[in-house]
């Protein structure tokens, strides 16, 4: 029998929002005082829904006794998302089971969807348990067998990945005054960490965009469709329409958040700061979401939805931290970063990626595992404003950071620091009254005692453009100025406006007193005679061609309409003039020695060899200029070069033609050693060769008859080179001369001829024509 539910139901540590239930069902109990018979299993079958037939089942088993233990290891009361726990179902002896299965619920839902199962159980033993075919989010038996105790491990959800449904309950926020917080994305998308198919070229995150805003305004969450600023921001990376749909909300959103794109997607952090943006909350809008692109990519992201920063002790949120994994905007089908556009129709839900989406995706994991998170957000609180109704703090942090950090009047700068005196401030990074940092430096000039360290050598404060304070709460945060509109006349005087709008109101209640809208004179070709063309008005400064120091800016114009009259356009359609951008000071590198060389790359002839040194201390913006490996080549003995010989000849007549006698082979020598290389081997090899026995006397006579045949060939030959050869029927003339050799190494040939002198009556064609021989020469090796 399996354990009804008043016996195995355990919580895990309960989410304040989606408490869990882990379900354990025993079968096959023995004990002393108990006898169960076993029942055939039929597991096999298909569950007619997912995973429906298993806690069906165990409901219609009969009640047994409580000696079976479900632990988490550490008991906790509250889960730690994403953390890792050891689950342990185990029964005291002589109790025993035969089999089991596991599942992990969130609480209030029946398994019947695959939403239903949270978190994700690995296997420790695969000899004692195993996935269940027909249930993947369960564990069960490998092999039905006695056993008192068995282990896996359960890995608790990321708190991103709850669902975020519109039904689930949002507490009214009791919380008095506002909260400031500072929200900074790190982002750990990269091919180190990340490999299959990374995209080298233009990955990045896209600029983000959110807002803090009240829970009758839903950004986007799980379960829930894309709108187009969501769609927009998926596929494209384009927060615009976003930012839109934003504003459109009025007074269910306090403050917009936009942190600037990241190119490439993965940058240390010495290199570059990680994007951050400051936003407010209160009661009524005490809610975060934001989303970035993962780019290049389908319509995957990253985000959080309505992040509540409001406490049931009436009080703000200290500190969240929340590691992330893509998501699927379900606007678009690709499987792959770089696949082509397909649009999904219909739209489908949005929803988590997993490891088991698809073979071909990045994420792709066959044994469906977790995928590597990609992206880390840190929220802290920075400040608290008006009157706080929570009578005990949070904690000391709380208290500590409500008070303002005081101006050091001391310099803790060691005395064996030797700095130039500070730059000036530099401009502001924001023009707008969006929060930003200007930065001075100074320059390390010496370092009396290295054991001592130096402070930094750049230091930054925030700032907003002027006109915005972000001292007084009575102040209205206004938008940056939007374009200048034309000019109301395209020749002489005229007039043009621009406007910007409130993005924040005071938190005081009073009303905003600050223009938002501005008009100027403008004169756009002020002569307006035949012989003057029309222009354009001036674009904007370019930026500074100089990002310290002295520099350049230019601006231009077009000629709408040239002179009537048809003369030359006068009028200037360029303008260039200097800018100067804060001092330029050289941010000194701390270097190590160089190392010894490397050994050479190579054992023998040309190689290469390198030497490195690193920085001692990290540079706090922007790269060291000096370089940190250098490269030189290396040159060693020549490699030796080895003997290479041809192949071997046939092997040769045997030089008796009959008795004992012998044949020989030979070959050449195609390459000779140098360098040391192997010497050649040998160019001639004789064997013994017998080819019938000699009767008595024969032998001689044998070999008498062919040493006087060969003295003939050789007199014969003789005769031919030196005189007229005459053929029965004709007379010849002598051998023409030996022709050129046609190679000069490695084996050519030569020829000569003979040809008819005289052709008498009686001869036949056959025997009377010219002839010709071929010769080897040259055979040495190249």
């Amino acid at each position: 029998p399996r354990l009804s539910p008043s016996t195995h139901r355990q919580s895990l540590g309960l989410h304040p929002v989606l408490p869990l239930l882990l379900l354990g069902f025993v079968s096959s109990v023995a004990c002393d005082a108990f006898a169960f018979t076993e029942e055939p299993s039929d597991r096999a079958g298909r569950a007619d829904g997912y995973c429906s037939r298993i806690l069906r089942a165990q409901g219609s088993r009969k009640e047994s006794n409580n000696e079976f233990v479900l632990r988490v290891e550490g008991d906790p009361e509250n889960y730690q998302p994403g953390s890792t726990y050891r689950v342990t179902l185990a029964v005291s002896s002589p109790s025993y089971f035969r089999g089991f299965t596991l599942i992990a619920l969130k609480e209030g839902t029946e398994g019947e969807k695959e939403e239903d199962y949270a978190g994700q159980f690995q296997i420790i033993d695969e000899e004692e348990t195993q996935f269940m075919t027909n249930c993947p989010p369960a564990v069960t038996e490998s092999t039905p067998r006695r056993r008192t105790n068995i282990q896996v491990f359960w890995t608790a959800p990321p708190k991103s990945l709850f669902g975020y449904a519109t039904d689930r309950p949002l507490l009214e926020c009791c919380a008095c005054g506002t909260a400031k917080y500072r929200v900074t994305f790190y982002g750990n998308w990269s091919e180190k960490i990340h490999p299959k198919d990374y995209p080298r070229r233009a990955n990045h995150w896209s600029a983000i965009i959110g807002a803090s805003h009240s829970k009758n305004y839903v950004v986007w969450e799980y379960g829930g469709l894309a709108s187009e600023g969501v769609k927009q921001v998926a596929e494209l990376g384009s927060p615009v329409k976003m930012e839109e749909e934003i504003r459109q909300k009025g007074d269910e959103v306090l403050t917009v958040i936009k942190m600037k794109a990241q190119w490439p997607a993965w940058q240390p952090l010495n290199v570059r700061a990680a994007p951050s943006a400051e936003f407010s909350v209160d009661r009524t809008r005490h809610l975060m979401s934001f989303l970035t692109m993962l780019g290049p990519s389908p319509d995957w992201n990253v985000g959080l939805s309505a992040e509540d920063l409001c406490t049931k002790e009436c009080g703000w949120v200290q500190r969240v931290v929340q590691d992330m994994i893509p998501w699927d905007a379900g606007t678009d089908s690709g499987v792959s970063y770089e696949s082509p556009n397909k649009p999904t129709v219909p739209q489908d839900k949005i929803r988590p990626l997993t490891s088991l989406d698809h073979p071909q995706s990045p994420f792709y994991d066959p044994e469906g595992g977790a995928i590597t998170l990609v992206a880390r957000v840190i929220i802290e609180r920075i400040a608290r404003k008006g009157e706080q109704c929570n009578i005990v703090p949070d904690n000391v942090d709380d208290i500590v950071a409500d008070i303002a950090q005081e101006e050091k009047d001391e310099d803790d700068t060691p005395e064996t620091c030797i700095y130039s005196n500070w730059s000036p401030w530099s401009a502001c990074s924001s023009a707008t009254c969006e929060k930003g940092k200007r930065m001075r430096q100074r320059m390390l000039k010496a370092q009396l005692d290295l054991s001592v360290p130096c402070p930094h050598t750049q230091d930054f404060e925030p700032c907003m453009g002027p006109g915005c304070s972000d001292e007084d709460s009575s102040t209205c945060m206004m938008s940056e100025w939007i374009t200048w509109s034309p000019c109301s006349m395209s020749c002489g005087m005229g007039t043009r406006s621009r406007e910007r709008y409130v993005k924040q109101f005071p938190d005081d209640g009073s009303v905003c007193t600050l223009p938002t809208e501005e008009t100027e004179n403008c004169a756009v070709n002020e002569e307006c005679s035949p012989s003057s063309c029309l222009v354009t008005e001036w674009g904007e400064w370019d930026l500074c061609s100089a990002t310290c120091g002295l520099g350049m800016k230019r601006r231009e114009r077009l000629v709408k309409t040239p002179p009537a009259d048809g003369s030359i356009c006068g009028a200037e359609v360029l303008e260039v003039e200097k800018c100067m951008m804060p001092e330029c000071h050289t941010i000194p590198c701390m270097l190590t020695l160089w190392s010894d060389w490397s050994d050479c790359s190579v054992t023998c002839g040309k190689g290469l060899r390198t030497r490195q040194r690193t920085l001692k201390s990290p540079v706090e913006l922007g790269e060291c200029s000096e370089e940190l490996e250098q490269v030189e080549k290396c040159m060693l003995p020549e490699c030796p070069v080895h003997c290479v010989m041809s192949e071997w000849t046939e092997w040769s007549e045997c030089n008796k033609s009959c008795g004992k006698g012998h044949t020989i082979r030979t070959r050449m020598v195609v390459m000779e050693p140098q360098f040391g290389g192997d010497s050649c081997a040998e160019t001639i090899q004789r064997k013994k060769c017998k080819i019938r026995k000699c009767s008595r006397g024969q032998g001689i006579s044998d070999e008498k008859k062919w040493r006087r045949d060969q003295r003939e060939k050789r007199r014969s030959k003789q005769g031919n080179a030196e005189g007229t050869t005459d053929h029965p029927g004709c007379k010849m003339k002598p051998w023409s001369s030996w022709t050129e050799c046609t190679k000069m190494c490695g084996g050519g040939i030569q020829e000569r001829l003979m040809t008819v002198k005289q052709r008498f009556r009686t001869a036949q064609l056959s025997s009377c024509k010219d002839r010709k021989e071929i010769r080897a020469c040259n055979v040495h090796p190249c």
